[in-house]
């Protein structure tokens, strides 16, 4: 089982991104950490992949305490054993509904790349570079979301506000309120912490916990990985303003149908041919002589005019 329940997960080395030449990248990192994550992301990369596996399968919630056996063996985590593993605060706000929305504002406009506040429904290539990576962080490793993390929402600008506007935050509380998510059944918060809960599960004493894994170096924020992000997100927010400059051009021009709408149609009148003298000729020819039809007549007609003998005729 190879990284299938934290695939998404991303790991902060903050003595390598600290020393980036990217002022921006380094003030973003430097208020993660003073918002009070730097033990939890930044904690050593080592996993427990079998004994991973293990927890999450026998694991459950009882009395607030996380619950689970590895290898036959009783493993209790409460929200203190959590919080002091990570050096994590347990002051400020215990739930993002609580969010002073003056903090919202400001970060909306703090974050955003043109200047003007950004949208909540929007993408994070409204927002500058820094701030697009520390969307993926608390998608990714805090808030452990999986799928796409283009989209903007509440729950992840909160978090990035937390960090943004210096906002105190109870991580503590926060953070292990996750990890029991993704211990209940029927839960469906994805599967996540693996660094963290590996960690955690060492500190059990007489633990048989297997064979260590390192974590993926492309998962791990890095100065490598971190100018690698900078770059494909630089070749895909050209590639979008591409697509969508040619998707404008394109809907300027009138299609078929656009072109046939506005052009009305003129109604069919279903007027009487009026027959040509052409078709009177051919007619005439093809016609049988009146005076062969006619019988030859003992009794003299009277004589008309020209005109009454057309109408006679006729």
């Amino acid at each position: 089982m190879a990284f299938s329940f934290y695939s998404n997960a991303q790991h902060v080395d903050f003595e390598s991104v600290l020393g980036m030449d990217d002022p921006g990248m380094v003030s973003m990192f430097e208020a993660l950490m003073a918002s009070g994550l730097r033990g939890f992301l930044g904690c050593p990369a080592v996993v427990y992949e079998d004994a991973l596996v293990d927890f999450f399968e026998n694991a459950s919630v009882r009395s607030g305490v996380v619950i689970s056996t590895v290898g036959g063996q009783l493993v209790e985590i409460s929200e203190e054993l959590f919080a002091e593993s990570f050096e994590l605060p347990i002051d400020g706000l215990g739930d993002l509904s609580e969010m002073p929305k003056d903090a919202i504002f400001d970060a909306r406009s703090i974050v955003s790349l043109s200047g003007e506040p950004i949208s909540l429904s929007g993408r994070k290539n409204q927002m500058k570079m820094p701030f697009r990576l520390l969307c993926d962080i608390v998608a990714k490793a805090i808030s452990v979301k999986a799928g796409s993390f283009n989209a903007i929402t509440v729950e992840k600008f909160s978090l990035m506000t937390v960090v943004v506007c210096g906002v105190k935050m109870n991580w503590a509380k926060y953070l292990f309120s996750i990890l029991k998510k993704m211990v209940t059944a029927g839960s469906k918060q994805a599967k996540g912490f693996a660094i963290q809960i590996s960690l955690l599960l060492a500190t059990f004493p007489s633990m048989e916990l297997g064979e260590s894994s390192e974590f993926p170096a492309s998962k791990i924020l890095s100065k490598k990985t971190v100018l690698r992000f900078v770059s494909i997100n630089d070749r895909d927010g050209a590639e979008e303003v591409t697509g969508a400059a040619k998707k404008k051009a394109v809907s300027k021009k009138r299609t078929a149908a656009d072109v046939g709408a506005a052009v009305p149609k003129k109604k069919r009148s279903f007027k009487k041919k009026s027959v040509s003298s052409l078709e009177l000729v051919e007619v005439a020819e093809e016609a049988i002589p009146i005076q062969q039809v006619a019988e030859p007549l003992d009794v003299e007609e009277p004589r008309c005019s020209s005109a009454d003998a057309v109408d006679l005729i006729i």
